[in-house]
């Protein structure tokens, strides 16, 4: 049985090489990644016993996508689908240096999982899992998605499962009012909530500082948990009336995609790990604290997905990671 079960779409991330143009460069470096596995692979990185459920092209490139998640130590759950219409999400990234930027290109219509149906998916290890986690981003992929979505949700809640969901808005999905409707209709099925505070503000409405937009939905919403995250200023728990504030341990980046993810993976995977799931002011705190550290060891790491240990997250907890290890 997993602990942890997420639910979302994976694609495939193809990248020139850095100062090189998608429109020029004739290689690009082929890596797999998505929101809710990057989060699963991350929880794994601490121990916990993680799987990712989804619906993939029975083809070759839904089998690599199997193959790396397994080597992530994730359990695919997944449906497969053999149409001849089966295809594989894909997206683009081409590296910026300023002042030029990071792009990314999406080419995921009407990828596979877009059809995806509750009655195709391993709804029993959503129930018997401890957490089940997922995103703003796989409700925007299609009608049949955002029905999958609330259902899954309803599943975990009935059975008493923690029901974890990060906003992760992508305007290149869906415009900010259908996310709003779609954010409503989602957080009552919610206890822990991972919101951007940008997102929380200019899609949800919320104003003033973290501490009083994660007062405003744990209230709206009834939410156990809220953790509001800042960017380069780090991020603030809300649980049980306390606050808890926590910074960054460093921004230098080789590869900032996927941060975001190992962010929740690294929270999750102490509050599993440690904090038997239970979201009290203590072990907020210290799966606070481990995200932060998992979130500044994947910017150091090229593709969307943390490769590290507990024990390498815990020498940057220690501040015993700089210089070279010998």
């Amino acid at each position: 049985m997993a602990e942890l079960v997420t639910f979302g779409e994976t694609m495939l991330r193809l990248s020139p090489p850095r100062g090189t143009r998608l429109e020029t460069e004739g290689e690009l470096d082929a890596q797999v990644g998505g929101a809710e596995s990057n989060v699963a692979a991350a929880a794994s990185c601490l121990g916990v016993d993680a799987a990712w459920c989804s619906k993939l092209p029975a083809n070759p490139l839904g089998r690599r996508v199997t193959r790396a998640l397994r080597g992530h130590d994730v359990t695919p759950a997944v449906a497969w689908d053999d149409s001849d219409t089966a295809r594989l999400g894909t997206y683009y990234l081409e590296y910026g240096a300023d002042p030029r930027e990071t792009t990314v290109v999406y080419d995921r219509a009407n990828a596979s999982i877009t059809t995806v149906g509750t009655d195709e998916l391993d709804t029993e290890s959503v129930a018997d899992a401890d957490v089940f986690h997922t995103t703003g981003i796989t409700p925007a992929l299609s009608d049949a998605t955002a029905e999958t979505t609330r259902d899954l949700l309803d599943i975990a809640a009935e059975a008493n499962t923690l029901c974890s969901f990060d906003l992760n808005y992508r305007s290149k999905l869906w415009s900010q009012e259908a996310a709003a409707i779609a954010y409503d209709s989602l957080l009552p099925r919610v206890d822990l909530l991972f919101a951007p505070l940008r997102d929380a503000k200019s899609i949800l409405g919320y104003d003033g500082d973290a501490a009083a937009v994660a007062r405003e939905l744990a209230a709206d919403y009834e939410l156990d948990a809220v953790v509001v995250t800042r960017g380069a200023d780090g991020s603030l728990a809300l649980v049980d009336e306390t606050v808890i504030e926590e910074g960054i341990y460093s921004n230098e980046t080789v590869d900032a995609i996927g941060t975001g993810d190992a962010f929740v993976g690294g929270f999750l995977g102490e509050l599993l790990t440690n904090g038997d799931g239970a979201l009290t002011p203590e072990h907020v705190e210290t799966a606070q604290a481990y995200a932060a550290a998992a979130a500044a060891v994947k910017r150091t790491i090229t593709g969307d997905v943390l490769v590290s240990t507990r024990a390498e997250i815990e020498s940057v907890l220690a501040d015993e990671s700089a210089g070279i290890a010998r």
